[in-house]
């Protein structure tokens, strides 16, 4: 395992850790059907300290014009705020808030980058902002608010109570 690849952070349960192929080394989440479906999606720990995400653009990530699909896009930096905010999220958290400009096309095989920061963690709400690049092409740009969650009772009919 290379440097870049070594844990910051313990590795909690729902995260595997690749072990082999391109992203060897490089973590994901499983308990999260949808990523999983529309993934797989990256991150790690990179020579800088900071969390940097990664996807290759297969077919299926693609619109009918054979560009990444905005959708894809959007689901991606949502997995980003999240890989960003692991650190100091504690627990669960749902994004409350997610911004986005799309500034350019990506096509399949294309390496899509995903990186950014943490501009305020409060007590309950996580700012955070960030960019995903081709190379050195900017393609979207984003921000979002991560709230964290407090787990509720369950009511008599199993609803959670809000």
């Amino acid at each position: 395992m290379n440097e870049l690849a070594k844990p910051a952070f313990p590795v909690p349960p729902g995260i595997d850790v690749e072990t082999e192929g391109e992203f060897a080394g490089w973590r994901t989440w499983r308990r999260d059907n949808f990523e999983t479906h529309n993934g797989p999606f990256w991150h790690r720990i990179n020579e800088n300290g900071q969390v940097q995400c990664v996807f290759r653009v297969e077919k299926k990530h693609l619109n009918g014009s054979g560009n990444v699909h905005g959708g894809c896009f959007m689901t991606f930096a949502d997995y980003c705020l999240f890989a960003m905010a692991s650190p100091v999220l504690q627990g669960s958290g749902v994004t409350v808030s997610l911004a986005c400009e799309f500034l350019d096309a990506a096509r399949e095989g294309e390496l899509i980058e995903g990186t950014g920061e943490i501009t305020r963690a409060g007590g309950s709400l996580i700012f955070l902002r960030g960019t995903l690049k081709s190379g050195e092409r900017t393609l979207f740009t984003y921000s979002g608010t991560i709230k964290r969650m407090k787990r509720k009772p369950r009511t008599d009919t199993g609803a959670v109570a809000t």
